[in-house]
């Protein structure tokens, strides 16, 4: 053969053996490996949404909606009057600045930084600023509004969810009437009418209404008051209803009760309820009026077993075989079954949020923060306020206030929290629970939680951070003439009061 041929032939075998993979000397077979991915250099979005309000004279909380990134978002860097090096650095869209100083302004920015491996940094917020209020009691005064309609037995005024145009006013005779948000509005107009149903004598009647968050989309109502069983036994019964004609009102033939508890000593009903940030209803429930008796091994408060004397949360949104609510996971006895229909149990209630109270009358959530403040009703010597935690035991009846009894209460299995403020008869005589101020109309009151007496009328505001147990005396308060029955706060956070002695309404304004 020819030499040639030969070499051309060895050549391309030589060929096709690398093209295969095989041979001596040939190439590598490829990797089935994919390349490295390129490094992350892609900085976060910008957190948006940056507001800042006080607390109190000392502290501000800051809060943003969160920043978005491929490689996810490690943390956000806080900053305070254009300061370059960050307050702190936080893996929530929440931050708590304290240690600051009353009656100044300060503004903050947020930087959001990525989980990448060599972590990118997003361009700053725009700067949110807030003044802190001053370090004490803040000046106020009341004026009158809607002077043109009066009202009867009211006791409760509140706002229609997603409707600024009216308001809606408790009357404890049984009716619920509402009137348009215009100074000079001289009508009212019926929403509810259940007095056939509703006992109205001495602290008996309607107590209150809570309208369901998505309302009236979502076309239920929530309702306590007193009826009578039969003669002289008085139930406090919690109710749904709801409306036909699209939220102008609620239809009384629709009642679905949800408990109908017994009260043994005719007064101490409670009957507030508020649906929570949250989305869940809470409802406050008072001793049933026993309690102050030193009959008994522990008092109602302190039972467990039992709804009174408590605040009860439950879950709307599902039902429980035949019940109308379903029990929230991290109730503090949310394994146990449910109690019965009236308020007792032969286990811990599951329906408990917290306990330890002898008459919740009115009590809020702070629009910022989310924190339940509450006015608990003394028996013979004090009134006290309470900022309510989930699993909290307040005391009654082993203590009113920061004050021991001599009544029986058992032997609580839990810590007893005490008062963040409290005031000594006669300063006053029924504590009426209020709200965070967070409107603009008096910067002094801004972050400072307002209550007042029923009875002597005084008002008082005090810092939200207060540290128990703070005593108020009437030096500290402001004695408005006024018969408060509740507080109430618009969608801008204003407050008004709903006065019993003049059956009007007023406005706090500064003093």
């Amino acid at each position: 053969m020819n030499r040639n041929v030969v070499f051309a032939t060895v050549v391309s075998l030589g060929v096709l053996l690398s093209a295969c993979g095989g041979g001596d000397g040939g190439s590598p077979p490829p990797s089935n490996n994919p390349p490295p991915p390129a490094a992350d250099t892609t900085a976060p979005s910008v957190p948006s949404d940056v507001t800042a309000a006080a607390q109190s004279a000392t502290s501000i909380l800051v809060s943003w909606t969160a920043a978005t990134d491929s490689s996810g978002i490690s943390g956000y860097r806080v900053f305070r009057d254009g300061s370059a090096t960050p307050v702190t650095t936080v893996a929530t869209t929440t931050y708590t600045d304290t240690g600051l100083s009353p009656s100044t302004a300060y503004s903050y920015t947020i930087m959001a930084v990525d989980a990448a491996a060599t972590p990118n940094v997003s361009v700053a917020s725009t700067a949110a600023i807030v003044t802190t209020p001053s370090a004490g009691p803040a000046r106020i005064a009341t004026q009158r509004v809607f002077s043109g309609i009066t009202l009867f037995a009211a006791h409760s005024l509140l706002r229609v969810p997603h409707d600024t145009a009216r308001w809606v006013v408790v009357q404890q005779d049984g009716h619920v009437v509402s009137f348009a948000d215009t100074p000079a509005v001289a009508t009212t107009s019926n929403v509810l009418d259940i007095s056939d149903r509703v006992v109205f004598r001495n602290v008996h009647g309607l107590l209150g209404l809570a309208f369901h968050p998505d309302f009236p989309t979502d076309p239920r109502a929530y309702v306590a008051y007193t009826h009578e069983t039969s003669p002289g036994v008085i139930v406090l019964r919690i109710s749904e209803f709801t409306t036909a004609d699209a939220g102008v009102t609620l239809n009384p033939a629709s009642e679905q009760i949800v408990f109908e508890m017994a009260q043994p000593g005719g007064h101490n009903n409670g009957g507030h309820l508020l649906f929570g940030p949250d989305g869940l209803l809470y409802l406050g429930i008072g001793d049933g009026g026993n309690d102050d008796s030193a009959t008994g091994v522990a008092g109602n408060g302190q039972l467990t077993n039992n709804l009174l004397g408590k605040i009860l949360r439950i879950d709307v949104s599902g039902t429980t075989g035949s019940r109308r609510y379903r029990i929230p996971a991290d109730n503090p006895f949310a394994a146990n079954p449910l109690c019965n229909l009236d308020g007792t149990g032969t286990q811990d209630c599951p329906e408990i949020f917290a306990w330890g109270f002898r008459n919740p009358w009115r009590w809020s959530f702070d629009s910022v923060g989310g924190q339940l403040w509450l006015g608990d009703v003394g028996s013979h010597a004090r009134e006290e306020v309470d900022k309510v935690v989930r699993g909290g035991n307040y005391g009654w009846r082993c203590f009113e206030g920061t004050l021991q009894t001599t009544l029986n209460c058992g032997t609580p299995t839990t810590p007893l929290l005490p008062p963040v403020a409290e005031y000594v008869h006669p300063t006053g005589q029924s504590v009426v629970g209020g709200f965070v101020y967070h409107g603009a109309a008096i910067p002094a009151l801004v972050g400072r939680y307002v209550f007042a007496d029923y009875n002597l009328g005084y008002i008082w505001n005090i810092a939200a951070d207060t540290a128990p147990t703070l005593t108020v005396t009437t030096t500290d308060g402001w004695e408005s003439g006024l018969n408060p029955a509740s507080f109430a706060q618009d969608t801008n956070g204003e407050l008004f009061i709903v006065d019993v002695r003049t059956a009007s309404i007023y406005k706090l304004v500064a003093g």
